[in-house]
């Protein structure tokens, strides 16, 4: 006690009530932790990986050769398609063949629809 007096005066400022509160805001290291992996998105990486996996596996080789996911969000996947002539190709013809195969494997809930860009 005598000894925080002395700092305190040394200092010409009381830090006690300062030191409580910021001892009140620390957080443990498992909160920590769980905290930046959640800011890591890694299950969403994860998916997005395990959806491009599946995209070469379950695709006609011609189509996976011209478009490729690039992103998964709140439900949609986005593909990039390399030409304006495969992207009307996919996007009339095999859109609902290529949405119906990905639901089957990963589920309703994770690929709700498909947006086709050319890039």
């Amino acid at each position: 006690m005598a000894k925080r007096g002395v700092l305190a005066e040394w200092r010409r400022v009381d830090l006690d009530s300062w030191e409580r509160e910021w001892a009140n805001r620390t957080r443990s290291a498992a909160g920590l932790v769980s905290g930046v992996l959640q800011g890591l998105r890694l299950d969403q990486r994860k998916a997005e990986t395990e959806v491009v996996k599946v995209w070469n596996r379950l695709l006609d080789p011609n189509i996976a050769a011209h478009a490729q996911p690039v992103g998964l969000r709140k439900g949609t996947l986005f593909v990039h398609v390399d030409n304006s002539v495969w992207l009307t190709e996919i996007v009339r013809y095999r859109q609902r063949e290529i949405l119906t195969r990905l639901q089957a494997s990963f589920g309703s809930q994770v690929i709700q629809r498909i947006s086709f860009r050319l890039g």
